[in-house]
């Protein structure tokens, strides 16, 4: 039994938790914009943003107040009525997006089932039982259920969960010739994301995408953009296919959304809306009105001009305090990214050490992520001062300098 005296320590996770994270030896008890403090009171800058879900900082005054405000009102109501926090939040996605219609989730892997399930339903539909294959990208990465660790290109993520989901093909990602050989009448669609988050801040090459696009239509197949990572302005745009010049069929979205609350949602046109009729899908908190009201907010905050040029802003103040570090200490051989997602491709000197790099860095008191072994992730708050990124481009070039000459 837990008792109120009981140490909440690192140690108690090993006594209660599944073994299935590996968390720091620290624990945070408060946030404030871009910075967190730990239980010592230690000051944290947050270059992490909770894997790019922080999007406009921790405690926001705007998401507190909202908070407060729904939650004397209205908690959760079941899917068989409507609320109006959904409803708004549902508007504002179409107005600002493509989409006609919004089905709304807890979580990007929840969001892209959604997506993956409409896909196949929509060709059942339309063209038959035999057109149900996926194609999607190695290094992919598109939630941890079932269908979309299969749909992932990273075997490591589906290894050991028995047989993946059958009718998935993987392709190298901007291999164009490879994706024009492969898609064929059988494809249902291409899921992609505009940018490799988890796969090592890899960008889609505009030709890449824009053949997708064709290649969809030509097939009558659907074109899958997962921007769990990439959206909720945090490549300088509401939505990363607005940089593209084409348009997606479905489009997912959740982290940034709700800045911590769980929210996703899928977004998508009335034509392939349709073939998720009553009683094909659902669930139990999507909708939810509490988490509704938060992401309206976040919408409210971040699809403004300021915040989405600022980030661009941002992202050249980030590139150039990386180069500079990089030129005194070469620790990186590529700066990967744009906007405010990240990546520094590790030297081959520093193969496999990203996560050294990290812990160095959460020892001096700045957060940063990792995208595979040799890639340091930053994705920070849309809204960090420049203050704070040069405070924390200090702290980094000091974890460099430990790892690189100690």
């Amino acid at each position: 039994m837990f008792m109120s005296n009981t140490p909440v320590t690192r140690a108690l996770f090993d006594d209660v938790m599944v073994p299935n994270y590996a968390p720091a030896p620290v624990i945070p008890v408060r946030g404030k914009g871009s910075r967190i403090w730990d239980q010592n009171d230690k000051e944290y800058i947050d270059f992490a943003g909770g894997i790019a879900v922080t999007s406009v900082g921790h405690s926001h005054p705007k998401l507190v107040a909202t908070l407060k405000e729904q939650g004397e009102k209205l908690w959760h109501i079941a899917n068989v009525m409507t609320n109006e926090p959904a409803l708004r939040l549902a508007k504002k996605l179409t107005d600002a997006t493509f989409a006609d219609k919004v089905y709304l989730a807890n979580s990007g892997a929840e969001a892209n089932e959604a997506a993956f399930k409409l896909a196949r339903r929509y060709a059942v539909d339309h063209f038959g039982e035999h057109k149900d294959e996926i194609i999607a990208f190695e290094q992919g990465f598109h939630g941890r259920t079932l269908f979309t660790v299969s749909v992932g290109g990273q075997a490591k993520y589906s290894a050991g969960f028995g047989p993946a989901l059958e009718g998935i093909t993987h392709l190298p990602y901007n291999d164009i010739k490879t994706l024009e050989a492969a898609i064929s009448s059988k494809t249902c669609a291409i899921v992609m994301e505009p940018l490799q988050g988890e796969g090592g801040i890899i960008d889609a090459d505009p030709a890449f995408i824009k053949r997708a696009r064709e290649l969809c239509d030509e097939h009558n197949a659907l074109l899958v953009l997962d921007e769990v990572q990439t959206g909720a302005g945090r490549l300088g745009t509401l939505y990363a296919y607005q940089q593209t010049g084409i348009m997606p069929d479905i489009l997912t979205t959740a982290k940034g959304l709700g800045n911590g609350f769980p929210v996703a949602a899928m977004l998508t046109t009335n034509k392939v809306a349709k073939s998720l009729a009553i009683g094909t899908h659902g669930s139990t908190y999507g909708g939810n009105p509490l988490a509704c009201s938060i992401a309206e907010a976040v919408i409210d905050i971040v699809n403004t001009p300021e915040v989405l040029a600022g980030v661009t802003a941002k992202f050249n103040r980030f590139k150039a305090g990386l180069e500079d570090i990089n030129a005194r200490m070469p620790f990186c051989k590529e700066i990967r990214g744009k906007g405010l997602l990240i990546g520094c491709a590790l030297s081959e000197a520093y193969n496999d050490r990203a996560g050294e790099f990290l812990k160095a860095a959460q020892s001096k008191g700045l957060l940063v992520l990792v995208a595979g072994p040799n890639v340091i992730r930053m994705a920070p708050s849309l809204l960090i001062p420049d203050a704070d990124i040069d405070a924390g481009l200090v702290i980094l070039e000091a974890a460099v300098r430990d790892i690189t000459q100690g």
